[in-house]
């Protein structure tokens, strides 16, 4: 069983104090401290106790429930493949690993056809061979580790800042030069499914971002990572007054011509951690960019 412990903040109610500093929702919180899962300074508590600052908070987490991941037929955009890793190009729409309400349909099911039980184990059954990952919504290129020395030393060139990754996007609005946003991303404190810009609980996030074309109420960008965190782009475009066309959870809605956000991931570069030959992907914009940047063009 996994084991989190958190430092209590005076007048905060426990269950919430608990889905403040942990991605825990505070049902569940609930659900753990009336189980007996959490205690206090070694004892155990009601979720309507609010710890005194500096107090220890133990929580124990549940054996996670066994769950059957199946190969599944579906076609894969391949860009790249050897017996240490591939490169796909994932559409807009697919799930990328399996999670609540999404166990079949996702990009794991289609690589455990593809590649059977060549795949790496680090992230577990739930995520074979998921190295990083785009959202549903995000078309483009995506790595995968076919085992798990590979899986290592993508992970690090990620973790250092040298692994390459260019996305093109449309926003709302005139975005005046090219820039950076420098800001820390968290979660929610409102919204536990969202991410948002906080000194609570971040982690450094960085995004450069560059002007291709402007239109009347859109800009066309190309932004580059130089770190991953959950829904960067998605929250620094929101941040920055400029959220990504289409995005209806950090943005404005959903515009005319564009059914889902404007976000694409359009190069990949890393080297190769078998070979250390530095290789790079770029995969055409998708149908649904370029028809919608025609229709704002005209």
């Amino acid at each position: 069983m996994e084991t989190i412990e958190i430092i209590a903040q005076g007048g905060v109610r426990l269950d919430k104090l608990i889905s403040e500093q942990t991605e825990l929702s505070r049902s569940a919180a609930a659900r753990l401290i009336e189980d007996g899962s959490v205690t206090v300074d070694g004892r155990p508590v009601n979720k309507k106790d609010t710890p005194k600052s500096g107090a220890m908070v133990e929580i124990t987490l549940p054996e996670p429930q066994s769950v059957d991941i199946l190969p599944e037929d579906i076609p894969l955009e391949i860009v790249y493949e050897d017996d240490d890793l591939l490169v796909v190009n994932k559409p807009k729409g697919m799930v990328v690993h399996p999670a609540a309400g999404h166990y079949s349909g996702t990009l794991v099911n289609a690589l455990m056809f593809h590649c059977g039980d060549s795949l790496s184990g680090i992230n577990g059954e739930i995520r074979p061979g998921i190295v990083h990952r785009i959202d549903k919504d995000t078309s483009g290129l995506l790595m995968v580790a076919k085992n798990d020395l590979a899986h290592l030393g993508l992970s690090e060139q990620i973790k250092d800042h040298s692994f390459t990754r260019e996305y093109e996007a449309v926003v709302c609005g005139a975005v005046k030069e090219d820039g950076t946003v420098n800001a820390p991303i968290g979660r929610s404190r409102n919204d536990r499914k969202k991410m948002c810009v906080t000194l609570e609980n971040s982690r450094e996030a960085v995004t450069h971002y560059s002007v291709i074309r402007r239109f009347a109420g859109y800009t066309h960008l190309r932004i580059r990572l130089e770190t991953g965190r959950t829904h960067q782009i998605r929250v620094h475009m929101a941040y920055k007054g400029n959220p990504v066309a289409g995005d209806e959870v950090y943005g404005n809605g959903k515009p005319k011509w564009l059914d889902g956000q404007c976000l694409h991931a359009k190069k990949l570069g890393f080297v190769h951690p078998r070979t250390g030959e530095y290789m790079e992907f770029e995969s055409e914009l998708p149908e649904y960019f370029t028809k919608f940047l025609k229709n704002i063009e005209d």
